[in-house]
């Protein structure tokens, strides 16, 4: 106990517990929807190619997130070149098109890779 500090009361406690709560459950519903983009990513092979922190073939999902932060048009244009591919950014190797992949899930990726730091 720190000297001169006031007891919580039961009220006080019983509020607190309930804020952590509240916390934790966000932070393990955040962490369990990033976990099923990162498993969709891994479904459509985007692995094959891009490490979360580590380049494979293409760029580290974290380095494309750095390159992107703060740029409001990065999710749409990140959207099409998963979707129609790309060449020229990050070096002479072109990233295949992803015809098949939907929109809505190729979003989900974007939104998971942006989200990295």
């Amino acid at each position: 106990m720190i000297a001169n500090a006031p007891n919580p009361d039961s009220t006080e406690i019983y509020t607190m517990i309930k804020l952590m709560t509240a916390a934790t459950a966000a932070l393990l519903v955040m962490s369990g929807a990033a976990s099923a983009d990162q498993a969709l990513a891994q479904k459509n092979a985007c692995m094959s190619c891009h490490g979360v922190d580590k380049k494979i073939v293409g760029p580290a999902f974290k380095e494309v997130a750095k390159k992107y932060e703060g740029d409001a048009t990065a999710k749409d244009a990140l959207v099409a070149k998963v979707k129609t591919g790309g060449k020229g950014v990050w070096g002479a190797i072109p990233m295949p098109p992803n015809p098949n992949l939907k929109k809505e899930d190729a979003e989900k990726i974007v939104d998971w890779l942006l989200s990295l730091k």
